[in-house]
Order: structure tokens, then sequence, then C-alpha cells
């Protein structure tokens, strides 16, 4: 839920942040989508200024000022940060803003069942059966990706869930912090891979690949899935990491493994979802050095362009870059327009399951639209908003609702009662195992109830769509956040 009950954090520009590491003597450069300082938390005594000697291990996000230091993986807020300050200059010895403890237990418990997993996999090559290896490699459309790629990267099979398991290897001393577990489902002729991780999916913040990688790399690629970062190592001998989320996210807490990087090419998928999320995160990532990999029939998924026998390097050299200036002619937008032809069905946006006449009217969910829906009180329209986003939520779109009218308890609970297609009253043994599904789901909610000032809320869904990189916002309803006394003046 966002944000927290007292209001949402206050904002600080970058202007401030510096001028706050200059008034405090702390040496600082500038990245791209963060400041780098020397750690609080390393090293030397806490009254001695930091020394500009020192590595630059800690990370400032630019947009937010929340921290990140990647020697001991300590975390926190702008405040946070201000108050260690403080604490440094009264000589104590700052120490990292603690998570809860219930957080830790839940953390501790999935690096314990992620090892027990980890242990029982294995690797795929040691398939004693050929005929098992060769069906499991085709079935995840693997079987051009070598064994010596598959050991690099340490992809390991689990027999009994006929799953591929994917390590989360800490940066710093390379132990097991989680697993992603990746199987296959058939439906009719339709193949779908479904996917778990350990921890849960809001704190599995993995860049599978990163160990990999030295500290003089400067260019790297970014995927949307774990098989495309092999592929592309394979084919073209690339530094190449995959997402947590694919293209449904980029935690700004990646964001500071991400620095050493000149050159990031972006190739998430061959939909046109997976290029709309890459010029998304090309602007969090900063443009000037991103490129981006446009889907098409000759540019398909690193995977696919890997088991069609394309040419790897020459669809990398291709790229487009992230950052055009503010005039263009028609001959740079001309592949966009043939792109837009080509995938007339994914252009008219995400469609409904559940609401196939909607398909027909609205053609699909697209960014950068606004549908009102109107009606008297008591029609219902609560009820089927709820249901047309979690229609478009289950399917990956990144949701934020913003409940002025009824409480955010009652609208979860008529959308938990959607998801499930069932009466949970009824069934309260069931209660857990659909709360648990439902928890996954891309969905956030906002704190406010009754009339609100419009800034603070404004405020508040700019915070999400660059948090969560957030696709779509609900606003139930416009009377009751602008209050009555708005809407005779400006309807």
């Amino acid at each position: 839920v966002l944000p927290s009950p007292d209001g949402p954090a206050p904002s600080v520009s970058i202007t401030e942040i510096r001028q706050y590491l200059r008034a405090q003597d702390i040496p600082f450069h500038d990245g791209y989508s963060c400041l780098h300082t020397p750690s609080l938390f390393t090293g030397d005594r806490g009254d001695l200024p930091l020394s500009a000697n020192a590595p630059f291990t800690l990370f400032i996000d630019k947009t937010t000022g929340s921290f990140l230091c990647t020697a001991t993986l300590a975390e926190g807020t702008w405040q946070d940060f201000q108050a260690n300050v403080e604490l440094r200059y009264r000589g104590i010895t700052p120490i990292p803003p603690a998570s809860s403890e219930e957080m830790e237990e839940e953390m501790r418990q999935a690096r314990e069942d992620a090892r027990c997993i980890w242990e029982r996999a294995l690797p795929l090559w040691e398939l004693l059966d050929e005929k098992e290896t060769k069906e499991t490699k085709a079935l995840f459309g693997i079987s051009m990706v070598t064994d010596a790629t598959l050991k690099r990267f340490g992809v390991r099979y689990l027999r009994t869930a006929r799953a591929l398991v994917f390590p989360w290897f800490s940066p710093q001393d390379a132990t097991l912090k989680g697993l992603k577990l990746v199987r296959v489902e058939k439906r009719g002729g339709t193949i779908t891979y479904v996917e778990e991780t350990l921890p849960r999916f809001d704190s599995y913040r993995n860049l599978f690949g990163l160990p990999l990688i030295g500290r003089r790399d400067t260019e790297l690629v970014l995927t949307g899935w774990e098989l495309d970062a092999l592929a592309l190592h394979q084919a073209a001998g690339v530094a190449s990491v995959a997402l947590p989320r694919g293209a449904s996210c980029l935690p700004p807490t990646l964001l500071p493994y991400l620095e050493q990087f000149k050159r990031i090419t972006l190739w998430l998928g061959e939909d046109l979802r997976s290029w709309e999320a890459a010029k998304l995160f090309a602007r969090k990532l900063s443009l000037k050095r991103c490129s981006l990999v446009r889907p098409g029939n000759l540019q398909p998924r690193p995977l696919e362009a890997l088991n069609q026998g394309l040419n790897v390097t020459k669809i990398l050299r291709s790229a487009l870059l992230a950052s055009h200036k503010s005039i263009v002619s028609f001959r740079q937008l001309r592949e966009e327009v043939f792109g837009e032809l080509v995938n007339t069905e994914q252009v008219s946006g995400v469609k409904w399951a559940r609401f196939p006449e909607l398909n027909k009217l609205l053609k699909g969910h697209r960014r950068g639209e606004l549908t009102i829906f109107t009606g008297p009180t008591g029609s219902g329209k609560t009820t089927f908003i709820s249901e047309y986003a979690l229609d478009l939520c289950m399917q990956g779109v990144c949701t934020l609702w913003g409940s002025f009218e009824i409480n955010n308890v009652r609208l979860a609970k008529i959308m938990l009662t959607q998801f499930a297609g069932r009466r949970l009253e009824d069934q309260l043994e069931l209660y857990d195992e659909w709360a648990d599904r439902f928890e996954e789901l891309p969905l956030y909610f906002m704190t406010f109830h009754g009339q609100q000032n419009i800034k603070t809320v404004i405020d508040t869904m700019q915070h999400a769509v660059y948090m969560y990189d957030i696709t779509h916002v609900v606003v139930d309803n416009l009377q009751f956040m602008m209050g009555h006394e708005h809407l005779s003046v400006d309807r």
C-alpha cells in the first residue's frame, strides 16, 4: 500500500542532495541515475571525514534520494542517510537502517528453502539419461544452448517439479540469496512459462548474471528473461543480465549495480509491451547511454534469434539510440511506423480476457489514454472497474488504485473474490491459498480516503510510476477525490 499512513515521504530534489553533500564535505561524483559517494558503513572511524580515496560504494538515487551501499547492502531513505551522517559526526559508527524482524525472518526462511531446493536440483548435463536431457532442453526451447553456457550461469534442473532453477548469488560473497523456478505449462496448442521465486516477487531483486560481469566491463545488454541472457552470452559473447520481473518492472534498488556501464542495450522481448517498457526503463537509466532493440520479425527475443540462427551481433549493432533530438524527420520514424502497421493487434493494447465485448469498443488498454466510466450511484461502477482492472493486472499490467470512496480493505475483498471466482466467506480454509496468489499481482493501493489535495495525489502517483513502473492508474471516484465544492467551479 502506498504511501505509508503518515503521508508520502517528503520529496527531495537533486539540487538539495548536492548542496547537502557539499555542505557536509562528502566527496561525490555524478553518475547516470545515481550520485556516488564513499560508504558511511565501511572502514574508517566515525569522526573522520569521508576520504575521496575510499571506494565510492554508496549510491544515492537522483529521483528519490534513497541510498544503497553495494559493499554492505545497507539501504534506506534520504532521511535515513542524513540521520547516519549526523551520527557519524558525533563519532558514532552509523548503523544500517534495520528492516522489521518479521521481514528478516521471512528472508532467512526463503534463503533456507532456496538452499534445500538448490541442493536437490541437478545440473542439466548431469541428467544420466541423454533422452531426458534432450527432451527437457526441447521443452524449454534451449536445445541450441550449450552445456558450457548453462554451467557458466549455474542453471540447474529440478526433476520433481520439472522446472529450470536459476540462482540468485550475492554480488559480494557469492552466497545463495534466492532462486527462480521456471516450468512449462501446455494449454491447448500454446505454451506458457510459469515462474516462482524465493523470496517472494517483491523482495526478489536478482540481476541474473551479474556476478559473472567484470569490474572493467563498460557495455551491457539488459534482457527480460534469464534464458535470453544465456542466449546472448553464447551467441555474441556480450555481458548480459536478466531483470527479475521481466518487462513489467525495473526496481530502482537495482540501478546502482548498472552504474558502471557506459552503454546499455535493452532487448527485453519481441512484443510491443517489451518495446514500451524498454523506452520507460531507458528514462530511468539515463537516455544518453541506452540503445533499444526494436521488436520485429527479423528481431525476435534473443533466445528465438539463437534458435533461428540469426546474427545476434548484427541485431545488437542495429539497436536504436534511446535519446533522440526534439525534431525528427519521417526517415527516422519510418521503422516505427512500419512496426505499428505490422503489429496492428499489439498496437491496440493489452486485451481483456474477461470482457471480449469491451475489446471491440476500446481495442485494449493503451498507455497514455484516459477512460471515464459514468453512471448513477449503485449502478456497479466500482464492482465493474475492479474486475476490469484485475483482468489487466493478471496479465502483468502494473496497476495503482486510488479508492477515495470505499476503503482499501473492502476494495481488496471485492477484488480477491473476483480473482478467486468464489465466495471465500463460505470456504475460509481456501483463504490463504488465494491470498498468496493474489499477493503476487503487480497491484498497489493509495491510502487516501475522501477529499484530498490534488498535488499530493499527483505526487504519489508520480512516485509510484518511478518506483513500480505503474502503467494503469484507477481513480474511484473523481467526485470524492475533489470534494463537492470543486465540481461547480470547474467541471
